[in-house]
């Protein structure tokens, strides 16, 4: 039950009752959309740490991880290291090569859900139309429609977590005359299995600027009568990140799936290879000038055409849109099928497409186009005010440190804007993220909060900062990236302005001064009835704190963190600072 008190705080009166010892946890309503590789992530460490707690995850699929459902395109493959796209805490070799295959990794998800438990949270088939902030009772009404009987009906939580993803809602190109076109029409993101294609003329859009273009190309290529393919701009391909492909195909990630000694030291060398690859970005740097030198040498090898590798091979620097390993895909360009066009699509008529002037007659065209990249919430999310954050967000996304928006009270997001998506390893920073929200949680749970949100000032200050480090890296380039929201000089709303170990440093305690937080009445009144949670177990520890020696962790976050990366490496046992006088 909640009430105004007389200064006009909300009061909850089974919020932190005053009989009871500190940090007592009260009762926790959570609802987290989406249950892709985020969402999964969120529900297994709040189901590890915390009690008292009500989690329902609202997935519009018929079944989770999210991406990996979605895209099953000819030649659909993780394009990062598969032995390192999985939780770290979570290792697997069940994959069939370097880069795992969607149903690889899509069954690498659905059984980390099988094997904790968590399709007890999850409600599938049901579609999130909505969410309004409630500040009387400082909480979200959610709207929610059953897409199985297409009934709607509303929820409500302490806490609402977005986990859609970044790349969820996919779009057609704006190309004039799409609708007119008679063929066969395929989105990369709504692919329909059923379709052959063998011996048909197809039309591909996007393959310069997408992974899923850049991996339909060489897989459809062998069968196809003809392909033509329309590249608007160049972009990089890169050789495969880690190892060569030859060397760490089947075997060596067979032999790892059975022998953990042998899996943790591939993890931790690939990993190791990419995190120490970030100078690159940085456009003045030597390892940019090396790793571009490579990738023209690469490029032009694999295309063995001076007229493509010319009009292929960007001016941009390497990195300045996502970097893709593309395995086969420049060789394909050269196959005698596979016809390339440069330049903008002029119109797409009943018949095929019209470039430079000339059509192109099909039967299949292929949009690998991508997604609604604005960062915009999928959903209407209206928060203090009235104010609907996918008008907030219309024209550019300003968010606190990826992770939340001002205005926007127990409101938190996966992947939001300028998270570090291409800066290193992705799912290590989704585990950082739900570690960050789930510190919110516990605080909200044991503190007698009522609402956080970060401060205006704090995300104006966070953006320019971005702003400022973003001018110094290739990201900046003039190129049309999703970056930028596909524009060639608009501000970066994607990206973290650093690496990912340092998004792991930043985000490894909450600012509580960005933030505006409030209190159910009296602040102080989780301090409870003066015991400990200690006192209140049977048979406690009455002295947990009487050592021999100083075991506990450095507090400066620099001597921390050296400590870590020496324990690591087998040369610090203990932090103690020396003996006792």
């Amino acid at each position: 039950m909640q009430q105004m008190s007389d200064d006009g705080t909300l009061e909850n009166e089974d919020c932190c009752p005053p009989q009871a010892a500190i940090h007592t946890e009260r009762a926790m309503r959570i609802i987290c959309v989406g249950a892709g590789s985020s969402g999964l992530c969120f529900a297994y460490k709040l189901q590890r740490s915390f009690n008292n707690f009500s989690l329902t995850i609202y997935e519009k699929n018929h079944d989770v991880a999210g991406t990996w459902l979605e895209n099953n395109y000819p030649g659909c493959r993780c394009d990062f290291p598969c032995v390192n796209y999985t939780y770290t805490f979570e290792p697997s070799g069940d994959f069939s090569g370097i880069y795992g295959t969607a149903v690889e990794t899509r069954k690498y998800f659905e059984d980390f859900k099988a094997r904790y438990g968590l399709g007890r949270y999850c409600k599938l088939r049901h579609k999130v139309n909505g969410a309004r902030w409630i500040d009387q009772l400082a909480e979200w009404e959610v709207h929610v429609e059953d897409l199985a009987t297409g009934k709607q009906f509303q929820d409500s939580c302490n806490i609402l977590i977005n986990a859609c993803g970044y790349l969820n809602s996919w779009r057609w190109p704006d190309v004039p005359g799409l609708p007119s076109f008679k063929g066969l029409l395929l989105h990369s993101a709504n692919w329909d299995t059923s379709v052959e294609l063998a011996n048909l003329n197809v039309g591909l859009i996007g393959s310069g600027i997408s992974s899923s273009g850049i991996q339909i190309l060489p897989a459809i290529q062998p069968i196809v009568k003809k392909l033509t393919t329309v590249i608007r701009t160049p972009t990089w391909i890169s050789p495969p990140f880690g190892p060569d492909e030859d060397g760490c195909k089947e075997k060596e990630i067979q032999q790892a799936a059975d022998k953990p000694g042998l899996l943790l030291h591939l993890r931790k060398e690939y990993e190791s290879q990419i995190n120490g690859l970030f100078r690159y970005v940085f456009a003045d740097s030597p390892l940019q000038a090396t790793l571009r030198a490579a990738c023209t040498d690469d490029m032009r090898r694999k295309l063995n055409t001076p007229h493509l590798a010319d009009r292929l091979i960007p001016q941009f620097g390497v990195g300045a849109r996502r970097l893709t390993p593309g395995p086969n895909y420049l060789e394909a360009l050269c196959a005698t099928n596979v016809e390339v066009a440069f330049g903008e699509i002029e119109t797409i008529t009943d018949a095929g497409i019209v470039v430079d002037g000339r059509e192109v007659e099909l039967d299949v065209l292929i949009c690998a186009t991508g997604f609604d990249n604005s960062y915009k919430p999928q959903f209407p999310a209206i928060g203090l005010q009235g104010r609907n954050l996918q008008v907030e967000w219309a024209s550019e996304a300003r968010g606190y440190m990826s992770i939340a928006a001002a205005g926007f009270p127990n409101y938190l997001m996966f992947t939001g804007p300028n998270s570090p998506v291409a800066n290193g390893s992705l799912l290590p920073t989704i585990e950082c993220q739900a570690d960050y929200m789930l510190k919110f949680c516990n605080r909200w749970q044991t503190e007698n909060i009522a609402t956080f949100h970060p401060k205006a000032e704090a995300v104006d200050e966070f953006c320019a900062h971005t702003d400022r480090f973003m001018k110094r890296t290739v990201w900046d380039q003039d190129n049309h990236s999703w970056f930028k929201k596909g524009s060639a000089s608009g501000r970066n709303v994607a990206l973290w302005p650093g690496s990912s170990l340092h998004f792991l440093e930043a985000m490894s305690e909450i600012r509580a001064d960005d933030w505006h937080i409030t209190y159910h009445g009296n602040r102080f009144k989780w301090l409870g009835n003066g015991f400990s949670q200690t006192e209140t177990i049977p048979n406690g520890d009455m002295s947990y704190y009487i050592r021999n020696s100083d075991d506990s962790g450095f507090l400066g976050n620099a001597k921390r963190v050296r400590c870590m990366n020496v324990a690591n490496a087998g040369g610090c046992s203990t932090p103690t600072l020396g003996p006792r006088p």
